[in-house]
């Protein structure tokens, strides 16, 4: 689940700097920054009764096959969102990998901490911005506030991790580990190179941010 801290949790001796939910009226929330204790004594009654709660460090890893951009527009675009996207408690990194071998291991790795793990191919579920605001933070609940988005390289996703089933052991035996079916969905039907579909994604993300709040980002 999404880390959680109550405000009953926070002492009121120390000056306790965490995200929280803090916009208009306290009540369409995004996420800020707020330090010390008379801004808390203000709005603890008020939250208390609303029953929220403040969601902690939200980090999304973007796993991709392949080379950075060498198109410094592309990067401007990506990191322009990762910006956007701090004041609303979302961290966004992106591991590159050489090649398939390597992404499988980092994919392993992150089943091993448990989290969630969203593949991109056009066989997958398609989703619109609305229904992909709603799944993200479902995704992030599952996972324990840490989500990774996977992108293949040119010739698309490991065949290993779109059919799984394909590549178990046939022997039978208490050692063996059914590989994890994995979570397929498409932003598109149409084809984009790996380095302008994670571009496409991060901005997906940040309008997912942008309609959780109730935004006019989102029109």
């Amino acid at each position: 689940m999404i880390r959680k801290i109550y405000p009953i949790a926070l002492g009121l001796s120390t000056i306790t700097a965490v995200y929280a939910y803090a916009a208009t009226g306290w009540k369409h929330s995004q996420h800020s920054m707020f330090c010390g204790n008379s801004l808390y004594r203000d709005r603890y009654q008020n939250y208390a009764n609303m029953g929220n709660k403040i969601y902690m460090g939200m980090k999304i890893n973007i796993r991709i096959v392949g080379r950075k951009s060498s198109e410094p527009w592309l990067e401007d675009g990506v990191d322009m969102y990762e910006k956007r996207l701090r004041p609303s408690n979302v961290e966004v990194d992106t591991t590159w990998h050489k090649d398939n071998a390597a992404l499988m291991k980092g994919i392993d790795m992150d089943r091993s901490k448990n989290h969630k793990v969203i593949c991109l191919d056009p066989i997958g579920t398609q989703q619109t911005s609305e229904k992909f605001a709603g799944k993200i933070y479902q995704w992030l609940d599952e996972g324990g506030s840490r989500l990774s988005f996977v992108i293949g390289g040119a010739e698309g996703l490991p065949p290993e991790l779109k059919y799984p089933s394909n590549f178990s052991s046939k022997k039978s035996n208490n050692n063996h580990k059914k590989k994890e079916e994995a979570t397929l969905i498409s932003l598109s039907t149409m084809t984009f190179t790996h380095q302008f579909a994670r571009l496409l994604l991060i901005e997906q993300i940040y309008r997912a941010t942008e309609i959780k709040k109730g935004s006019g980002y989102h029109k």
